[in-house]
């Protein structure tokens, strides 16, 4: 979806600054958000692609002016009460009023060694590859309203294949819970003269994970 997250190429914010030595939390809080993000993933109530797309819909104001882990915080409640897991009633009153629903499985500390890593997204192919490396593509130009891995700031554009990195999940169909729709997934590589015009650096070259719906031919 076009949204205030999609700030790739977007001029008047400034230079990233990195801070020195930034520590993994600034906060207490922050540390327990990310805990409860991965609780929840484990226990099987929403997916990576959920709470993407759940970012993706605070409002561009309160995006803005909010951190990292707020961002988190407020697209788990989100996710939280779209999945029928509390309600806006029980978010304000701290506690359940109703029988809680029965997740897939439960998140222990016992499991953080063993258990706690990324999934795989690979998934069985459906039909041949459409593209292969050495390619020429360009991408759609599409706007959905909701979910899409495809920055808007290199929609339209002409890319090189460099690589196939086989099929996987597809996101855009994950967060609207359309099941896995497996699809192809290339590296393209795009010139930056392409991205950006004539001002942008003639050596600069942008690489991106492009899924095969979001390609055409040329």
């Amino acid at each position: 979806m076009d949204g205030i997250h999609d700030m790739g190429g977007m001029d008047g914010f400034g230079k990233v600054e990195a801070e020195p030595n930034e520590p993994p939390f600034h906060e207490a809080w922050e540390g327990r958000v990310m805990a409860l993000q991965r609780a929840m993933t484990y226990a099987g109530a929403w997916r990576i692609d959920h709470a993407r797309y759940a970012q993706e819909r605070i409002p561009p104001l309160t995006y803005l002016a909010a951190s990292y882990y707020q961002k988190w915080a407020l697209a788990m409640l989100t996710n939280v009460q779209e999945r029928g897991l509390a309600s806006t009633e029980e978010l304000a009153a701290g506690h359940a009023l109703t029988p809680g629903a029965t997740l897939k499985r439960k998140f222990a500390a016992a499991a953080v060694p063993s258990d706690l890593t990324r999934g795989s997204f690979f998934r069985p192919p459906q039909g041949p590859a459409r593209f292969k490396p050495g390619d020429r593509v360009r991408t759609k130009n599409i706007h959905p309203t909701a979910h899409t891995r495809l920055p808007r700031y290199a929609r339209d554009k002409i890319g090189v294949v460099e690589r196939c990195h086989g099929c996987h999940a597809y996101p855009d169909a994950v967060a609207l819970d359309r099941g896995d729709d497996p699809q192809w997934l290339y590296t393209v590589v795009f010139e930056g003269r392409e991205l950006w015009g004539p001002d942008s650096d003639p050596m600069l070259k942008v690489s991106i994970e492009a899924f095969e719906p979001y390609l055409e031919p040329l």
